[in-house]
């Protein structure tokens, strides 16, 4: 259960980390086989959790940028298996830990917790995206 909050020396690095640039963020989880609340699978609270959270993301100026089902490690080593990752956009740092710290993200979490035997969440600045035709620009 640790692993699904971030540590205090975790929520420092991102407060003190430079914040004017967007963030993304790579979550990689681990589906529980049955919800902790018995309510279904694993998958089906995630579906709870998902709904609730991608208001609160938006509320944020985040945006979920890609998700996928992950079929297997095709390179190098990583303790564990994944089911699932995502990509999930925020203006900046300050927007993912207000989020975060909100009531209505942590009446969400519970679904999450529920749902997630695993979650890693990897921030990083991009330093790179390829033209995109539909939104019309491109990014560095």
């Amino acid at each position: 259960m640790s692993d699904m909050y971030p540590t205090e020396d975790q929520l420092r690095m991102l407060r003190e980390h430079p914040d004017d640039v967007p963030v993304v963020m790579l979550n990689l989880m681990k589906f529980k086989e049955h919800s902790d609340d018995g309510d279904g699978s694993g998958w089906d609270a995630y579906l709870r959790y998902s709904k609730a959270a991608s208001p609160l993301i938006k509320e944020q100026g985040g945006r979920i940028i890609w998700t996928a089902n992950i079929e297997q490690i095709a390179l190098g080593g990583m303790e564990g298996e994944w089911d699932m990752a995502a990509l999930v956009e925020y203006p900046n740092r300050a927007a993912f830990l207000n989020m975060f710290a909100s009531d209505a993200y942590k009446a969400a979490s519970v679904h999450r917790i529920n749902a997630l035997e695993r979650h890693v969440i990897l921030a990083g600045k991009e330093m790179y995206r390829r033209f995109d035709q539909s939104a019309g620009s491109t990014s560095p």
